[in-house]
């Protein structure tokens, strides 16, 4: 079975979520994801992750990103995520996440991308045509959810197709392969 950890026991129960370093941060980001981030470490392990690779599925000036990274980590700390208590990290910084991704974009058939609605939406409203990553961007959110292995991954309304998703090529892997372990990171 595809499958991975991080620090967590089998007592222990994981809770994994990204935000992007994009635009303003603003009120719907402290109600919808933040404020949560701060008070649930003291219900499960928690993961968070500055998802820099995901913003890149859109054009993105290099020096603006890198200062919004920043900015989104001081953002979190200030509102009281406690790196103590909490794995806060920048999801390029950890490889891991690309290559997964790399995998599972070996196993994840076009036509099952082609129905994700997020990147219709998405597509729609860019100028030039979307990039190849707008496309192939639910695997590398599958990608986040599996290295982790985390028993909660909080998602907007959104995102709800890309965790199913993540279990159909779970179970497309494991009836493939079977029994595999990823390496711990």
């Amino acid at each position: 079975m595809l499958n991975a950890h991080y620090n967590f026991t089998e007592d222990e129960k994981g809770v994994f979520s990204g935000i992007q370093p994009t635009g303003s941060a603003h009120i719907g980001n402290y109600l919808g994801a933040i404020r949560h981030w701060v008070t649930t470490p003291a219900e499960f392990e928690a993961i968070f992750c500055i998802v820099d690779l995901h913003a890149l599925t859109i054009p993105q000036r290099p020096e603006v990103l890198k200062s919004k990274i920043r900015e989104i980590g001081g953002l979190l700390l200030a509102a009281g995520v406690n790196p103590k208590r909490s794995a806060l990290f920048v999801q390029s910084h950890i490889s891991a996440h690309a290559e997964l991704a790399w995998i599972l974009n070996c196993f994840i058939p076009m036509g099952w991308m082609q129905r994700m609605t997020q990147f219709k939406e998405k597509s729609k409203k860019q100028k030039q045509s979307p990039s190849v990553g707008l496309f192939i961007y639910p695997a590398l959110m599958a990608a986040d959810i599996l290295l982790y292995q985390a028993d909660l991954v909080p998602v907007g309304e959104d995102q709800k197709q890309h965790l199913e998703l993540t279990r159909d090529v779970v179970e497309r892997f494991n009836s493939l392969y079977g029994q595999t372990e990823l390496a711990p990171v």
